[in-house]
């Protein structure tokens, strides 16, 4: 089937974009939602569905604040590593030669896995507040959608037209999910997130 085929496709599967729920706060400002302040180590079960691509196994992620983090995926079975990207600030990189950029999602959504917050800048910005969770839409129109329970970064969409085609879920310290819509699925099952001390520099480089 043509690859554009498979867009337009994937495109039609993808849920529209819905007004958000909610009451306009007082102090309509985003909250940052940066890494924390000690180096952190995450181990995690992982699952990948890309329709012709099925695979499985542990992997780590490393976060370096305040803007460094590497996501390592090893294939269950000791059979080597199925991908590797580094995060510096709004870089993305994976090693040379590799297919890591088809594996994992791309740096705003990497980073929202991990629970930080980093979009790219756009103009106008609606918040809405329902209990404890506080949900956004930036850009005009809307490029981003962001939810958000108590001070946990629990959702992140990207938005195309009117529809939400790629987005990532944040169960913290459980699951952590991306979806591009029909095309392919990542979860992360959360093992062990702790303090660790501080990484070597040589562990952001490939």
């Amino acid at each position: 089937m043509p690859v554009a085929l498979l867009l337009v496709l994937a495109a039609a599967c993808a849920p529209r974009i819905h007004p958000l729920p909610g009451v306009a706060p007082l102090d309509a400002t985003l909250p940052a939602f940066p890494l924390p302040v000690t180096p952190e180590k995450i181990t995690f079960k992982w699952e990948l569905d890309q329709g012709e691509i099925v695979g499985r196994g542990e992997g780590v992620a490393r976060l370096g604040p305040p803007d460094h983090a590497r996501v390592d995926l090893f294939l269950g079975g000791g059979f080597g590593a199925a991908a590797a990207a580094i995060l510096v600030g709004d870089s993305l990189m994976v090693p040379p030669g590799s297919n890591g950029r088809d594996l994992v999602p791309p740096a705003p959504l990497l980073w929202a896995a991990l629970g930080r917050l980093a979009l790219p800048p756009v103009s106008d910005t609606i918040i809405r507040v329902s209990g404890d969770t506080l949900r956004a839409s930036l850009g005009s129109p809307v490029q981003w959608r962001v939810t958000a329970v108590g001070s946990q970064l629990t959702r992140v969409e990207r938005v195309a037209g009117d529809r939400i085609v790629e987005w990532v879920d944040r169960a913290p310290g459980k699951k952590v999910r991306y979806e591009l819509s029909g095309r392919r699925s990542l979860v992360l099952d959360i093992e062990i997130q702790q303090p660790v001390p501080p990484f070597d520099a040589s562990v952001w480089r490939f």
